[in-house]
Formats: C-alpha cells, sequence, structure tokens
C-alpha cells in the first residue's frame, strides 16, 4: 500500500507527523477515508474520533473541530484540539459533557442550536470512546 505525509496541527503542539497508510477524518458533511492519490480537497472537521492507519496499527485522536486540507504534498488537518485517545481524561470529558448540558437551559434560538449540535458531537466521541475502551 502507498504511503503519504500526514501532519496533525493544533495550537498546542504538532500531534503528529509521518507517512501514513490512510487517514479517516470526522468531516462535517460526513467521515471520509484518505489514502494515497486522494483528490485535492478542503475540508471542515467537525468534533470527533481521527483514525491514522500505520502498518496496520491504529491510532485516534479526539479532535474538536478544525480544517482538512489534501493536496499533492499529503494530509494536513489544523484542529482546534487534538488528543489522542490514551492521553485523554475520559472524567474530565464527561464532566465537560455535563456542564454543556446545564448550560443549554439559559441558550435559544439559533446559540441552542449550535449548543446541542455540539453537545451531540460530544456524546457521540464519548459514546465512540466508551466502545473503543471494552475492546
Amino acid at each position: 500500500m502507498s504511503t503519504f505525509q500526514f501532519d496533525l496541527v493544533s495550537p498546542e503542539k504538532l500531534a503528529f507527523s509521518g507517512q501514513v497508510d490512510q487517514v479517516d477524518v470526522p468531516g462535517v458533511e460526513g467521515d471520509f477515508g484518505v489514502l494515497a492519490g486522494h483528490a485535492p480537497v478542503v475540508a471542515v472537521i467537525r468534533p470527533g474520533l481521527l483514525t491514522i492507519t500505520v502498518g496496520g496499527n491504529q491510532q485516534k485522536i479526539v479532535v474538536l473541530g478544525g480544517l482538512a486540507e489534501v493536496s499533492e504534498k499529503g494530509l494536513t488537518v489544523l484542529a482546534d484540539v487534538a488528543t489522542s485517545v490514551a492521553e485523554l481524561d475520559i472524567a474530565q470529558f464527561a464532566q465537560t459533557i455535563s456542564s454543556m448540558e446545564s448550560s443549554l437551559a439559559g441558550k435559544q434560538g439559533s446559540e441552542l442550536d449550535r449548543a446541542i449540535e455540539r453537545l451531540d458531537h460530544y456524546k457521540s466521541i464519548q459514546s465512540q470512546l466508551t466502545a473503543t475502551a471494552m475492546h
């Protein structure tokens, strides 16, 4: 299988840089996989799990929004937040969800819609993390 260059950058750090076989990205318009030779594209990322595959091994990273750009140079993801599942404090993540739920009461209209959408993304991540932990 051909490899390609993948760089995952967040404001805090360069979270990943190297040759990969495949990257599965949680896009706003749907999840998509990137392989070597993928057509150029720019996509908005939703909060979710990004999966990096190298030599048959998978590494999962929680991303909380950002942009992905596929070019002839490879794939670059500029993530608002990028945290390896292994480094994620699941209890703190659950507390963040509880806080988000509590704050819904003070919102209305489009602000409430956006808050609910973000909360749904976080709950989806939590569900995927729980399923991953059981395997």
